[in-house]
Protein backbone atom coordinates (compact mmCIF):
# COMPACT_ATOMS: atom_id res chain seq x y z
CA UNK A 1 0.00 0.00 0.00
CA UNK A 2 1.44 3.30 -0.85
CA UNK A 3 0.88 6.09 2.18
CA UNK A 4 0.70 8.54 0.22
CA UNK A 5 -1.89 7.61 -2.37
CA UNK A 6 -4.74 8.01 0.24
CA UNK A 7 -4.18 11.72 0.41
CA UNK A 8 -6.16 14.89 0.52
CA UNK A 9 -4.69 18.33 -0.73
CA UNK A 10 -5.20 21.70 1.50
CA UNK A 11 -5.51 25.22 -0.82
CA UNK A 12 -4.41 27.80 1.38
CA UNK A 13 -5.84 31.14 1.58
CA UNK A 14 -3.85 32.68 4.33
CA UNK A 15 -5.89 31.09 7.40
CA UNK A 16 -3.38 31.44 10.82
CA UNK A 17 -5.26 27.92 11.11
CA UNK A 18 -4.06 26.42 8.18
CA UNK A 19 -1.75 24.06 9.58
CA UNK A 20 -4.41 22.96 12.09
CA UNK A 21 -6.58 21.61 9.06
CA UNK A 22 -3.36 20.00 8.12
CA UNK A 23 -2.25 18.43 11.40
CA UNK A 24 -5.93 17.54 12.03
CA UNK A 25 -5.91 15.21 9.24
CA UNK A 26 -2.86 13.43 9.41
CA UNK A 27 -4.00 12.83 13.38
CA UNK A 28 -6.68 10.59 11.68
CA UNK A 29 -4.45 8.89 9.50
CA UNK A 30 -4.39 10.02 6.06
CA UNK A 31 -1.66 11.93 4.38
CA UNK A 32 -2.28 15.60 3.47
CA UNK A 33 -0.34 18.50 1.74
CA UNK A 34 -0.95 22.26 1.79
CA UNK A 35 -0.55 24.27 -1.44
CA UNK A 36 -0.87 28.00 -1.66
CA UNK A 37 -4.47 29.00 -3.46
CA UNK A 38 -2.19 30.33 -6.69
CA UNK A 39 -0.67 27.13 -7.22
CA UNK A 40 -1.11 26.06 -11.21
CA UNK A 41 -4.04 24.20 -11.87
CA UNK A 42 -2.10 20.90 -13.62
CA UNK A 43 0.23 20.84 -10.46
CA UNK A 44 -3.11 20.66 -8.64
CA UNK A 45 -4.69 17.98 -10.68
CA UNK A 46 -1.47 16.15 -10.81
CA UNK A 47 -1.24 15.73 -7.25
CA UNK A 48 -4.25 13.08 -7.56
CA UNK A 49 -5.99 14.39 -4.15
CA UNK A 50 -9.12 12.05 -3.24
CA UNK A 51 -11.02 15.39 -1.59
CA UNK A 52 -9.57 18.97 -1.63
CA UNK A 53 -9.95 21.38 1.85
CA UNK A 54 -10.28 25.79 0.96
CA UNK A 55 -9.24 26.85 4.09
CA UNK A 56 -10.15 29.74 5.97
CA UNK A 57 -8.22 33.87 5.13
CA UNK A 58 -8.46 36.76 6.32
CA UNK A 59 -9.85 38.43 3.33
CA UNK A 60 -13.45 39.35 2.30
CA UNK A 61 -14.18 37.80 -1.13
CA UNK A 62 -15.31 40.85 -2.40
CA UNK A 63 -11.97 42.35 -2.47
CA UNK A 64 -9.81 44.18 -5.11
CA UNK A 65 -6.76 41.73 -4.41
CA UNK A 66 -8.74 38.91 -2.80
CA UNK A 67 -7.14 35.26 -2.81
CA UNK A 68 -9.24 32.92 -5.57
CA UNK A 69 -8.95 30.05 -7.09
CA UNK A 70 -9.11 28.38 -10.54
CA UNK A 71 -12.77 27.40 -11.11
CA UNK A 72 -11.59 24.53 -12.86
CA UNK A 73 -10.90 22.83 -9.69
CA UNK A 74 -14.15 22.75 -9.09
CA UNK A 75 -14.67 19.96 -11.97
CA UNK A 76 -12.69 17.41 -11.01
CA UNK A 77 -15.63 15.49 -9.58
CA UNK A 78 -13.53 15.10 -5.99
CA UNK A 79 -14.93 16.02 -3.05
CA UNK A 80 -14.90 19.38 -1.68
CA UNK A 81 -14.87 21.44 1.67
CA UNK A 82 -14.72 24.69 1.79
CA UNK A 83 -13.84 26.07 5.50
CA UNK A 84 -15.40 30.15 6.39
CA UNK A 85 -13.64 32.18 3.89
CA UNK A 86 -13.26 28.93 1.61
CA UNK A 87 -17.05 28.46 2.07
CA UNK A 88 -17.77 32.25 1.13
CA UNK A 89 -15.19 31.61 -2.15
CA UNK A 90 -17.61 28.20 -2.93
CA UNK A 91 -20.44 30.83 -2.57
CA UNK A 92 -19.19 33.59 -4.72
CA UNK A 93 -18.26 30.50 -7.65
CA UNK A 94 -21.89 28.90 -7.58
CA UNK A 95 -23.77 32.09 -8.02
CA UNK A 96 -24.91 33.06 -4.29
CA UNK A 97 -24.22 36.40 -1.82
CA UNK A 98 -21.94 36.92 0.42
CA UNK A 99 -22.46 40.31 2.15
CA UNK A 100 -20.70 41.94 5.50
CA UNK A 101 -23.01 40.39 8.36
CA UNK A 102 -24.65 42.77 11.06
CA UNK A 103 -23.16 40.70 13.60
CA UNK A 104 -19.63 39.85 13.26
CA UNK A 105 -18.91 36.29 14.63
CA UNK A 106 -15.93 35.67 17.06
CA UNK A 107 -15.39 32.81 19.35
CA UNK A 108 -17.74 30.04 20.74
CA UNK A 109 -21.40 30.17 18.71
CA UNK A 110 -23.99 27.06 18.62
CA UNK A 111 -24.30 25.57 15.30
CA UNK A 112 -28.24 24.14 14.48
CA UNK A 113 -27.51 21.01 12.58
CA UNK A 114 -30.36 20.14 10.11
CA UNK A 115 -29.24 17.05 8.52
CA UNK A 116 -27.05 15.13 10.64
CA UNK A 117 -25.56 12.45 7.34
CA UNK A 118 -22.22 13.00 5.23
CA UNK A 119 -19.78 15.76 7.59
CA UNK A 120 -22.28 16.12 10.60
CA UNK A 121 -22.51 12.20 11.03
CA UNK A 122 -22.36 11.31 14.89
CA UNK A 123 -21.17 14.59 15.80
CA UNK A 124 -24.08 15.87 17.93
CA UNK A 125 -26.87 13.89 19.81
CA UNK A 126 -29.53 16.66 19.79
CA UNK A 127 -28.28 18.44 16.35
CA UNK A 128 -26.67 21.67 18.44
CA UNK A 129 -23.25 21.96 18.22
CA UNK A 130 -20.67 24.16 19.57
CA UNK A 131 -18.13 25.79 17.27
CA UNK A 132 -15.80 28.30 16.59
CA UNK A 133 -16.62 31.75 14.52
CA UNK A 134 -14.10 33.76 13.05
CA UNK A 135 -16.21 35.37 10.57
CA UNK A 136 -16.95 39.24 9.41
CA UNK A 137 -18.75 38.53 6.18
CA UNK A 138 -21.75 36.20 5.90
CA UNK A 139 -23.98 34.45 3.10
CA UNK A 140 -26.46 36.34 2.49
CA UNK A 141 -28.32 34.31 0.09
CA UNK A 142 -27.12 30.22 -0.99
CA UNK A 143 -25.93 29.31 -4.27
CA UNK A 144 -28.65 27.65 -6.23
CA UNK A 145 -27.92 23.92 -5.98
CA UNK A 146 -27.21 23.73 -3.02
CA UNK A 147 -28.70 23.22 0.35
CA UNK A 148 -28.56 24.68 4.05
CA UNK A 149 -27.75 21.75 6.29
CA UNK A 150 -26.89 24.32 9.58
CA UNK A 151 -27.37 27.55 10.78
CA UNK A 152 -26.53 30.06 13.98
CA UNK A 153 -28.15 32.92 15.46
CA UNK A 154 -25.82 35.53 12.86
CA UNK A 155 -25.61 33.45 10.06
CA UNK A 156 -28.45 31.38 8.41
CA UNK A 157 -26.32 29.88 6.31
CA UNK A 158 -23.39 27.56 8.36
CA UNK A 159 -22.99 25.16 6.51
CA UNK A 160 -24.56 24.13 2.89
CA UNK A 161 -24.11 20.86 0.50
CA UNK A 162 -24.12 20.42 -3.02
CA UNK A 163 -27.34 18.59 -3.78
CA UNK A 164 -25.73 16.52 -6.91
CA UNK A 165 -22.42 17.34 -6.18
CA UNK A 166 -19.48 16.09 -3.29
CA UNK A 167 -19.02 19.98 -2.15
CA UNK A 168 -19.27 21.13 1.31
CA UNK A 169 -19.23 24.37 3.17
CA UNK A 170 -18.89 25.49 6.55
CA UNK A 171 -18.54 29.03 8.01
CA UNK A 172 -17.30 28.15 11.10
CA UNK A 173 -13.46 26.38 12.27
CA UNK A 174 -13.77 22.69 12.96
CA UNK A 175 -9.94 22.25 13.10
CA UNK A 176 -9.67 24.47 16.04
CA UNK A 177 -10.44 22.77 19.63
CA UNK A 178 -12.94 24.79 20.52
CA UNK A 179 -14.96 23.49 18.10
CA UNK A 180 -16.59 20.57 20.02
CA UNK A 181 -16.08 16.97 17.70
CA UNK A 182 -14.75 19.35 15.00
CA UNK A 183 -11.59 16.33 14.14
CA UNK A 184 -14.97 14.20 13.68
CA UNK A 185 -15.98 16.21 11.06
CA UNK A 186 -13.12 16.36 9.44
CA UNK A 187 -12.61 12.42 9.26
CA UNK A 188 -16.32 12.10 8.47
CA UNK A 189 -15.23 14.25 5.25
CA UNK A 190 -12.07 12.50 4.56
CA UNK A 191 -12.81 9.31 5.39
CA UNK A 192 -16.65 8.70 4.75
CA UNK A 193 -17.02 11.76 2.25
CA UNK A 194 -13.65 11.13 0.19
CA UNK A 195 -13.16 7.60 0.81
CA UNK A 196 -9.62 7.52 1.97
CA UNK A 197 -7.90 4.62 4.08
CA UNK A 198 -6.49 5.61 7.17
CA UNK A 199 -3.00 4.08 6.29
CA UNK A 200 -0.71 7.24 7.22
CA UNK A 201 0.84 5.42 10.56
CA UNK A 202 3.97 5.78 12.17
CA UNK A 203 4.41 2.18 11.40
CA UNK A 204 3.83 2.64 8.20
CA UNK A 205 5.84 5.93 7.56
CA UNK A 206 8.72 3.81 9.17
CA UNK A 207 8.72 1.32 6.31
CA UNK A 208 7.75 3.38 3.18
CA UNK A 209 10.77 5.81 4.23
CA UNK A 210 13.50 3.27 5.16
CA UNK A 211 12.45 1.84 1.10
CA UNK A 212 12.69 5.05 0.02
CA UNK A 213 15.97 6.01 1.56
CA UNK A 214 17.76 2.94 0.14
CA UNK A 215 16.72 3.19 -2.72
CA UNK A 216 17.90 6.70 -3.38
CA UNK A 217 21.54 5.91 -1.34
CA UNK A 218 22.32 2.88 -2.41
CA UNK A 219 25.58 1.75 -0.99
CA UNK A 220 26.49 5.76 -0.93
CA UNK A 221 27.60 7.30 1.94
CA UNK A 222 25.70 9.41 4.59
CA UNK A 223 26.87 12.52 6.89
CA UNK A 224 24.22 13.53 9.45
CA UNK A 225 24.62 16.08 12.26
CA UNK A 226 23.58 15.05 15.29
CA UNK A 227 22.53 17.43 18.41
CA UNK A 228 20.46 15.03 20.77
CA UNK A 229 17.28 16.56 20.17
CA UNK A 230 14.26 14.91 19.00
CA UNK A 231 14.77 15.53 15.34
CA UNK A 232 18.13 15.09 14.45
CA UNK A 233 17.68 12.05 17.17
CA UNK A 234 14.67 10.61 14.86
CA UNK A 235 17.11 11.10 11.32
CA UNK A 236 19.95 9.14 12.82
CA UNK A 237 18.18 5.98 14.08
CA UNK A 238 15.86 6.00 10.86
CA UNK A 239 18.59 6.22 7.91
CA UNK A 240 20.66 3.88 10.46
CA UNK A 241 17.76 1.17 10.41
CA UNK A 242 17.51 2.09 6.66
CA UNK A 243 21.58 2.19 5.36
CA UNK A 244 23.32 1.06 8.78
CA UNK A 245 27.20 1.33 8.36
CA UNK A 246 26.92 3.52 5.56
CA UNK A 247 25.43 6.33 8.25
CA UNK A 248 27.98 8.65 10.14
CA UNK A 249 26.55 10.98 12.35
CA UNK A 250 29.02 14.02 14.12
CA UNK A 251 28.37 15.26 17.63
CA UNK A 252 29.90 18.51 18.60
CA UNK A 253 30.24 19.11 21.91
CA UNK A 254 30.48 22.77 21.84
CA UNK A 255 30.13 23.03 25.43
CA UNK A 256 27.04 24.44 25.56
CA UNK A 257 25.03 21.84 26.38
CA UNK A 258 22.92 20.76 29.27
CA UNK A 259 24.22 18.47 32.68
CA UNK A 260 24.81 15.48 31.00
CA UNK A 261 23.39 15.54 28.08
CA UNK A 262 26.96 14.51 25.88
CA UNK A 263 27.21 11.48 27.72
CA UNK A 264 23.88 10.50 27.29
CA UNK A 265 23.63 11.57 23.52
CA UNK A 266 27.35 9.29 23.29
CA UNK A 267 25.31 6.34 25.64
CA UNK A 268 22.19 6.46 23.54
CA UNK A 269 23.20 6.37 19.80
CA UNK A 270 26.68 5.01 20.41
CA UNK A 271 26.48 2.31 22.62
CA UNK A 272 22.61 1.60 22.87
CA UNK A 273 21.77 1.88 18.78
CA UNK A 274 25.68 1.22 17.94
CA UNK A 275 25.45 4.11 15.03
CA UNK A 276 28.82 5.37 13.96
CA UNK A 277 29.34 8.23 16.28
CA UNK A 278 32.03 10.29 15.91
CA UNK A 279 32.25 12.92 18.95
CA UNK A 280 34.04 16.02 19.08
CA UNK A 281 34.66 18.23 21.87
CA UNK A 282 35.21 21.64 20.93
CA UNK A 283 34.38 22.98 24.24
CA UNK A 284 37.67 24.99 24.59
CA UNK A 285 37.28 26.08 20.99
CA UNK A 286 33.84 27.37 21.80
CA UNK A 287 34.33 29.31 24.88
CA UNK A 288 37.17 31.08 23.25
CA UNK A 289 35.09 32.75 20.64
CA UNK A 290 32.56 33.41 23.06
CA UNK A 291 35.46 35.22 25.71
CA UNK A 292 33.59 38.61 26.02
CA UNK A 293 31.01 38.55 23.95
CA UNK A 294 27.54 39.72 25.46
CA UNK A 295 25.10 40.46 22.46
CA UNK A 296 22.77 37.96 22.04
CA UNK A 297 23.10 38.12 18.04
CA UNK A 298 26.79 38.18 18.04
CA UNK A 299 27.00 34.84 20.21
CA UNK A 300 24.66 33.50 17.36
CA UNK A 301 26.60 34.20 14.71
CA UNK A 302 30.33 33.14 16.43
CA UNK A 303 28.50 30.09 17.87
CA UNK A 304 26.82 29.09 14.03
CA UNK A 305 30.17 30.30 12.16
CA UNK A 306 32.74 27.88 14.51
CA UNK A 307 29.95 24.73 14.17
CA UNK A 308 30.57 25.26 10.70
CA UNK A 309 33.72 25.40 10.68
CA UNK A 310 34.35 22.66 13.27
CA UNK A 311 32.13 20.51 11.13
CA UNK A 312 34.19 20.96 8.15
CA UNK A 313 37.24 19.83 9.72
CA UNK A 314 35.85 16.98 10.82
CA UNK A 315 33.92 16.02 7.55
CA UNK A 316 37.50 16.24 5.37
CA UNK A 317 39.18 13.66 8.18
CA UNK A 318 36.18 11.40 7.54
CA UNK A 319 36.46 11.05 3.74
CA UNK A 320 34.02 11.56 0.91
CA UNK A 321 30.43 11.39 1.61
CA UNK A 322 27.40 11.96 -1.09
CA UNK A 323 24.91 12.82 1.35
CA UNK A 324 24.14 15.22 4.16
CA UNK A 325 21.15 14.50 6.33
CA UNK A 326 18.94 17.15 7.56
CA UNK A 327 15.96 17.22 10.30
CA UNK A 328 13.86 19.04 7.85
CA UNK A 329 10.06 19.26 9.27
CA UNK A 330 7.06 20.09 7.13
CA UNK A 331 6.22 23.53 8.57
CA UNK A 332 9.64 24.03 7.33
CA UNK A 333 8.52 23.12 3.57
CA UNK A 334 5.42 25.34 3.81
CA UNK A 335 6.81 28.11 4.98
CA UNK A 336 8.59 28.35 2.16
CA UNK A 337 5.64 28.04 -0.58
CA UNK A 338 3.44 30.14 2.02
CA UNK A 339 0.83 31.81 -0.26
CA UNK A 340 1.83 35.05 2.07
CA UNK A 341 4.63 35.16 0.36
CA UNK A 342 7.52 32.65 -0.07
CA UNK A 343 10.50 32.67 2.30
CA UNK A 344 13.87 33.77 1.02
CA UNK A 345 15.22 30.53 1.34
CA UNK A 346 13.75 27.20 3.60
CA UNK A 347 14.28 27.42 7.08
CA UNK A 348 17.35 24.90 7.84
CA UNK A 349 17.87 22.73 10.95
CA UNK A 350 19.42 24.88 13.55
CA UNK A 351 22.57 22.52 14.07
CA UNK A 352 23.22 22.22 10.21
CA UNK A 353 21.92 25.63 8.99
CA UNK A 354 23.79 27.70 7.52
CA UNK A 355 26.67 24.91 5.65
CA UNK A 356 27.96 26.24 2.79
CA UNK A 357 27.58 25.56 -0.63
CA UNK A 358 30.55 24.37 -1.59
CA UNK A 359 30.30 21.57 0.86
CA UNK A 360 29.11 19.31 -2.21
CA UNK A 361 26.48 17.15 -0.68
CA UNK A 362 22.78 15.70 -1.81
CA UNK A 363 20.18 16.53 0.98
CA UNK A 364 18.52 13.97 2.22
CA UNK A 365 15.55 14.95 4.68
CA UNK A 366 13.69 11.80 5.64
CA UNK A 367 11.28 14.06 8.00
CA UNK A 368 10.25 16.71 5.16
CA UNK A 369 6.45 15.15 5.25
CA UNK A 370 6.53 15.45 9.38
CA UNK A 371 5.11 17.44 12.03
CA UNK A 372 6.85 17.65 15.18
CA UNK A 373 3.96 15.55 17.24
CA UNK A 374 4.40 12.96 14.05
CA UNK A 375 8.00 13.38 14.34
CA UNK A 376 7.58 11.94 18.23
CA UNK A 377 5.74 9.23 17.09
CA UNK A 378 8.34 7.84 14.51
CA UNK A 379 10.75 7.78 17.27
CA UNK A 380 8.87 6.16 19.69
CA UNK A 381 7.96 3.12 17.30
CA UNK A 382 11.85 3.44 16.07
CA UNK A 383 12.56 2.54 20.27
CA UNK A 384 13.38 6.08 21.04
CA UNK A 385 13.74 6.60 24.44
CA UNK A 386 10.86 8.91 25.77
CA UNK A 387 13.50 11.30 27.58
CA UNK A 388 14.59 12.36 24.49
CA UNK A 389 11.50 12.12 22.25
CA UNK A 390 9.44 14.15 24.92
CA UNK A 391 12.19 16.31 25.95
CA UNK A 392 11.80 20.39 25.70
CA UNK A 393 12.98 22.27 22.94
CA UNK A 394 16.16 23.21 23.18
CA UNK A 395 17.82 26.46 21.40
CA UNK A 396 20.96 26.29 18.99
CA UNK A 397 23.21 28.35 20.78
CA UNK A 398 22.54 26.18 23.75
CA UNK A 399 22.93 27.55 26.76
CA UNK A 400 24.99 30.64 25.39
CA UNK A 401 21.77 32.25 25.20
CA UNK A 402 20.57 31.61 29.04
CA UNK A 403 23.42 32.58 30.26
CA UNK A 404 22.84 36.35 30.06
CA UNK A 405 25.74 38.77 29.29
CA UNK A 406 29.35 37.00 28.77
CA UNK A 407 29.47 32.87 28.62
CA UNK A 408 31.97 31.72 30.78
CA UNK A 409 32.82 27.74 32.16
CA UNK A 410 31.95 28.60 35.41
CA UNK A 411 28.98 30.57 34.76
CA UNK A 412 27.77 27.67 32.22
CA UNK A 413 28.92 25.36 35.10
CA UNK A 414 26.37 27.25 37.84
CA UNK A 415 23.68 27.17 34.97
CA UNK A 416 23.32 23.31 34.01
CA UNK A 417 22.79 22.81 37.57
CA UNK A 418 20.34 24.77 38.78
CA UNK A 419 18.72 24.30 35.25
CA UNK A 420 18.94 20.08 36.16
CA UNK A 421 17.04 21.25 39.50
CA UNK A 422 14.22 22.80 37.77
CA UNK A 423 13.83 19.83 35.20
CA UNK A 424 13.96 17.05 37.75
CA UNK A 425 11.50 18.76 40.45
CA UNK A 426 8.97 19.46 37.70
CA UNK A 427 9.03 16.03 36.33
CA UNK A 428 8.86 14.65 40.27
CA UNK A 429 5.16 16.97 40.06
CA UNK A 430 3.90 15.10 36.94
CA UNK A 431 4.46 19.13 35.57
CA UNK A 432 6.52 18.16 32.68
CA UNK A 433 4.93 17.09 29.84
CA UNK A 434 2.03 19.56 30.74
CA UNK A 435 4.59 22.38 30.20
CA UNK A 436 6.12 23.12 26.23
CA UNK A 437 9.22 24.69 27.55
CA UNK A 438 11.09 24.96 31.05
CA UNK A 439 14.61 26.32 31.68
CA UNK A 440 16.48 28.61 34.24
CA UNK A 441 17.98 31.81 32.89
CA UNK A 442 21.35 32.93 35.02
CA UNK A 443 21.35 36.50 34.80
CA UNK A 444 23.94 39.32 34.22
CA UNK A 445 23.36 40.45 38.64
CA UNK A 446 23.27 39.91 41.76
CA UNK A 447 22.17 40.27 44.39
CA UNK A 448 22.39 40.51 48.66
CA UNK A 449 22.04 37.10 50.61
CA UNK A 450 22.40 35.98 53.87
CA UNK A 451 23.81 32.47 54.05
CA UNK A 452 24.35 30.97 57.51
CA UNK A 453 24.58 34.69 59.40
CA UNK A 454 27.24 36.03 56.51
CA UNK A 455 26.60 38.32 53.87
CA UNK A 456 26.52 36.80 50.40
CA UNK A 457 26.74 38.57 47.04
CA UNK A 458 25.87 36.13 44.52
CA UNK A 459 24.06 35.09 41.19
CA UNK A 460 20.23 35.27 40.40
CA UNK A 461 18.60 32.73 38.54
CA UNK A 462 14.98 33.44 36.83
CA UNK A 463 12.91 30.12 36.14
CA UNK A 464 10.99 30.51 33.06
CA UNK A 465 8.36 27.83 32.16
CA UNK A 466 5.27 28.52 29.50
CA UNK A 467 1.99 26.18 27.97
CA UNK A 468 1.81 26.16 24.08
CA UNK A 469 0.10 24.41 21.21
CA UNK A 470 2.99 25.57 18.88
CA UNK A 471 5.67 27.80 20.53
CA UNK A 472 4.19 30.66 18.57
CA UNK A 473 1.84 32.23 21.31
CA UNK A 474 2.42 31.08 25.04
CA UNK A 475 1.01 31.53 28.42
CA UNK A 476 3.55 31.43 31.74
CA UNK A 477 3.01 27.88 33.45
CA UNK A 478 0.96 27.77 36.46
CA UNK A 479 3.46 25.63 38.53
CA UNK A 480 2.02 25.32 41.84
CA UNK A 481 3.57 27.74 44.88
CA UNK A 482 4.79 24.74 46.40
CA UNK A 483 7.13 22.83 43.59
CA UNK A 484 8.25 26.77 42.81
CA UNK A 485 9.40 26.61 47.02
CA UNK A 486 10.76 23.15 46.61
CA UNK A 487 12.77 24.65 43.35
CA UNK A 488 14.30 27.80 45.01
CA UNK A 489 14.97 26.12 48.06
CA UNK A 490 17.21 23.68 46.41
CA UNK A 491 18.97 25.85 44.18
CA UNK A 492 20.02 27.98 46.90
CA UNK A 493 20.75 25.02 48.77
CA UNK A 494 22.94 22.89 46.32
CA UNK A 495 23.89 25.27 43.61
CA UNK A 496 27.55 27.61 44.68
CA UNK A 497 26.98 30.77 43.65
CA UNK A 498 22.98 31.85 43.33
CA UNK A 499 21.44 33.25 46.19
CA UNK A 500 18.34 34.37 45.13
CA UNK A 501 15.89 32.60 42.46
CA UNK A 502 12.59 34.54 40.04
CA UNK A 503 9.76 33.39 38.44
CA UNK A 504 9.28 34.50 35.10
CA UNK A 505 5.40 35.44 34.48
CA UNK A 506 5.36 37.09 30.87
CA UNK A 507 3.29 35.64 27.89
CA UNK A 508 4.31 35.86 24.45
CA UNK A 509 3.65 38.66 23.14
CA UNK A 510 4.75 40.75 23.98
CA UNK A 511 7.97 38.59 25.78
CA UNK A 512 9.86 36.06 23.70
CA UNK A 513 10.17 32.58 25.29
CA UNK A 514 13.54 32.62 25.63
CA UNK A 515 14.98 35.85 26.78
CA UNK A 516 17.94 36.23 24.21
Amino acid sequence: MDIHSEKILILDFGSQYTQLIARRIRENQVYCEIFPCNADFEKIKEFGAKGIILSGGPSSVYDANSPDVDSKVFELNVPILGICYGMQLICKHFGGIVAKADHREYGRSILNINDNKDIFKDVSNDNKLTVWMSHGDRLEKKPDGFEVIGFTENAPVAAMRHIEKPIYAIQFHPEVAHTVNGSKIIKNFIVDVCGCLQVWTPGNFIHAEIERVRERVGDKKVLCALSGGVDSSVVAVLLHQAIGENLTCIFVNNGLLRLNEAEQVIDTFKNHFKINLVYVDAEEKFLEVLKGVSDPETKRKKIGNLFIQVFEEETKKLGDFDFLAQGTLYPDVIESVSFKGPSATIKTHHNVGGLPEDMKFELIEPLRELFKDEVRQVGLQLGLPAEIIGRHPFPGPGLAIRVLGEVTKERLDVLRLADAIFIEEIKKAGLYNEIWQAFTVLLPVRSVGVMGDERTYEHVAALRAVTSLDGMTADWAHIPYEVLAKVSNRIINEVKGINRVTYDISSKPPATIEWE
